[in-house]
């Protein structure tokens, strides 16, 4: 959850912190912890979930069946060898039960998809160093990315990476063409 639901963000954060301060003991609250050692860094998840209290705060959100909260813990060795840390905590609302383990999975898949897809968008499409600020132009420029990132994944034609296919598309509108057509085809 972003802070751009503020008033729903620090009732989450208030319920998570009293719950902390019981020492995370609280009836009905479920615990999971995962352990990732990946490219150099070893990262420490712990999920947290409970059912939705009954609290004014939660009327509005029509289906809502759970909240929870996520730790995650990062080490990663610099190449000085110094250990390098990073501490982040997020929360969530769902509407599915509050089962932490069927969470925590479906939580890590929508960020592998995520990290995935922001990483290719920004490597290939620089993403992040768009100057793109006013109005909606910044959410419809970001759209027409996935948008392209999306057909150029779906093209059998080339045998080229991403960021290939983009520039041979740009180079040469017949390669083009052919990635529209195919992608038209499917």
């Amino acid at each position: 959850m972003k802070k751009n639901q503020q008033n729903l963000y620090n009732k989450l954060i208030d319920l998570f912190t009293q719950y902390g301060e019981d020492d995370y003991r609280v009836k009905g609250l479920r615990k999971q912890t995962t352990v990732e050692n990946s490219h150099g860094r070893e990262e420490r998840r712990v999920y947290y979930c409970i059912d939705v209290p009954d609290d004014d705060e939660f009327k509005g959100w029509e289906g809502i069946r759970t909240i929870g909260m996520v730790y995650r813990h990062r080490e990663q060795r610099s190449r000085t060898g110094k250990v390098v840390e990073h501490d982040e905590t997020s929360f969530f609302i769902s509407s599915l039960p509050a089962k932490v383990k069927t969470l925590s999975t479906y939580l890590r898949d929508h960020w592998k998809i995520e990290n995935s897809q922001h990483y290719v968008l920004d490597v290939t499409f620089s993403e992040d160093a768009s100057r793109i600020r006013k109005g909606s132009a910044l959410e419809i420029s970001g759209g027409f990315r996935r948008m392209a990132l999306n057909i150029l994944r779906q093209d059998t034609t080339l045998k080229e990476s991403i960021r290939g296919k983009r520039l041979m598309a740009g180079w040469d509108g017949t390669i083009l063409d052919k990635i529209y057509a195919g992608f038209h085809a499917a």
